[in-house]
């Protein structure tokens, strides 16, 4: 039954989420807006650390072992403001990857009420 099927198998599932992933940060490496944050990150650790939370928030496996938002994004609020206007640029370049990919628009929007369900906790509120 499709209602019984988590977010990660309806978007497609560990492939799907692993190139929306990867497409996700060239763009934000791309946009001035956001990615001075990314300077001397080990981006392929990123990315990793990035589709597994993914695909552990979507319903998917959990084999995410890194630090609670909170903690993982203390020191880039404190030491580099990230703030709500970046939060939003963010959401904005998952939400575009994502309808570029062709994933329904409803869905879409049910992986933006995952990231506002860490906004919070991100901008270490």
């Amino acid at each position: 039954m499709e209602s019984e099927r988590s977010l990660f198998e309806k978007l497609g599932g560990k492939d799907a989420v692993e190139l929306a992933v990867d497409k996700f940060y060239d763009q934000l490496l791309e946009d001035a807006r956001v990615n001075y944050f990314f300077e001397g990150i080990d981006m392929e650790r990123q990315r990793r650390h990035q589709k597994a939370f993914l695909t552990f928030a979507f319903g998917g496996a959990n084999h995410y072992n890194g630090r609670n938002m909170r903690k993982a994004h203390e020191r880039v609020v404190s030491e580099h403001g990230l703030d709500d206007e970046h939060f939003n640029v963010i959401v904005e370049k998952l939400a575009g990857v994502l309808l570029e990919l062709g994933v329904a628009k409803e869905l879409v929007e049910q992986v933006g009420a995952v990231a506002e369900s860490v906004r919070a906790d991100v901008l270490n509120r």
